[in-house]
């Protein structure tokens, strides 16, 4: 019969470490999701939209700029007041739009719970707008551009960069 240890142990490396003061205990705390099932369905539903026809990269690019928004304060705090905030995406304007090709949906939830599950930022440099090249919005200009990938051109806030 095995019983509870008199003093926990602490394990760095293979060999454990006694844990001098036993007053110290060692909790382990129940990981809690950041984000709700809302959050990945309008990330989703947004990567569906706005990038169905990117590869992963393009669409984990977009998930990036969206997750920017949601950590920056100009934006709301939450993947749906993002995606939802009026004028923001194009898809939202006009009303909801149906998803009619499933597997290009099941493809953008993936890439929305990995994007989720905090996979890293590093394809746009921060950017927190992005639009595609068939389109010049006059905002643009006041923004840094960052990064090309697929068919979106990303930029982030901060001083705009002279070209050659």
């Amino acid at each position: 019969m095995d019983l509870p240890r008199a003093k926990p142990l602490l394990y760095t490396g293979t060999e454990p470490v006694k844990i001098e003061n036993e007053a110290e205990q060692i909790y382990l705390a129940r990981a809690t999701p950041r984000y709700s099932d809302a959050d990945v369905n309008c990330l989703a539903e947004a990567l569906y939209h706005e990038a169905r026809g990117e590869g992963a990269k393009g669409q984990a690019a977009v998930a990036e700029v969206i997750l920017n928004r949601v950590d920056s304060r100009a934006f709301p705090s939450s993947v749906c007041g993002v995606v939802n905030q009026p004028s923001q995406f194009s898809y939202t304007i006009g009303g909801r739009k149906p998803i009619r090709e499933k597997s290009a949906y099941r493809r953008a939830l993936a890439i929305a719970q990995a994007a989720l599950a905090g996979a890293p930022r590093t394809l746009t440099g921060g950017a927190t707008y992005f639009h595609t090249p068939a389109v010049r919005p006059a905002w643009s200009r006041r923004f840094q551009r960052t990064v090309q990938i697929g068919r979106h051109i990303f930029y982030r806030r901060g001083q705009r960069l002279a070209s050659n």
